[in-house]
């Protein structure tokens, strides 16, 4: 059953999916978050700048892609890969099977996986005390993005269904037909290791359960394991792929966490220092 006729079916299950996701972790309509959204944009320049720095890393990905098709030379560690860990993916799609599963697999994959960044962005925005989550989120996908790009470009890996046809099949050709040429451009096909889909999952839940928005942090953390099953499911990506993944997550969300702390403080330090010596003298007054 198609369940993706092209990025436009993509792109609307998406919105919807974005939509509901907002008004459960966020606990508010999600019209009136997106207002929020728009006015921090609109109002706060730093705000601003770490979202499209966001926006400008997922770029990257694309970039690397064409830097990639003028190199002279190949690789393909595949078969190394798969001299390490065997037939774990092969036995691992044969073993759960299903036509449901598939298509439920490859809405998380496709659909759920993009609507939990863009979600958890704008609940982040929703109240002030998250704004250090954030700032967390946006420097963790740069930092996920900055570093596998370069093992894109120097350890290309083929997915799992190009190195293993005989033995593992591309199921989410079952229900996205055209998902080659239609999605292809966004992701290569030898950008395996490490597994972005697993680190930026991981990623979102482990800041998820940093937020202390104890429905939300249930909620990646259940989408993430759904995502990490989907990738071996569907024949896309090996083992030591999720590993990588779940290392460059760990790295990713401690390092956003400290650099949004960092950043907080200084503007805080600002703040104080850009008070006059009457306000200073006001603020000492009304402690005491």
């Amino acid at each position: 059953m198609t369940l993706f006729d092209n990025m436009t079916t993509v792109a609307v299950y998406t919105a919807i999916t974005v939509t509901l996701l907002i008004w459960f972790g966020a606990a508010r309509n999600p019209f009136t978050v997106a207002g929020l959204f728009i006015r921090e944009m609109i109002s706060n320049r730093k705000y601003m700048l770490h979202f499209v720095a966001v926006i400008l890393i997922l770029f990257c990905n694309k970039l690397e892609l064409r830097v990639e098709s003028t190199l002279t030379q190949s690789y393909d560690f595949a078969t190394f890969f798969q001299s390490i860990e065997g037939n774990f993916v092969s036995t691992f799609q044969h073993t759960f099977e299903n036509k449901y599963l598939t298509m439920f697999l490859s809405f998380m994959y496709v659909v759920v996986f993009q609507a939990l960044l863009i979600a958890s962005i704008a609940i982040y925005t929703n109240r002030s005390k998250d704004r250090m989550m954030f700032y967390a989120i946006c420097y963790a996908i740069m930092i996920n993005y900055l570093v596998a790009i370069p093992f894109y470009l120097f350890l290309p890996v083929n997915e799992v269904w190009l190195h293993d046809p005989q033995h593992v099949r591309f199921l989410m050709l079952d229900v996205f037909p055209d998902f080659e040429n239609q999605y292809r451009a966004l992701s290569g096909v030898d950008n395996c290791f490490p597994s972005l889909h697993t680190s930026i999952s991981v990623t979102l839940a482990i800041l998820a359960v940093r937020s202390g928005i104890k429905r939300w942090a249930w909620f990646c953390c259940i989408c993430a394991c759904i995502i990490i099953f989907a990738i071996f499911y569907l024949g896309i990506h090996w083992l030591i792929d999720m590993c990588g993944g779940l290392v460059l997550a760990t790295v990713a969300s401690t390092v956003g966490m400290k650099l949004s702390r960092l950043t907080l403080s200084q503007r805080s330090r600002r703040g104080r220092s850009a008070k006059t010596p009457a306000q200073v003298q006001f603020l000492r007054e009304d402690a005491k």
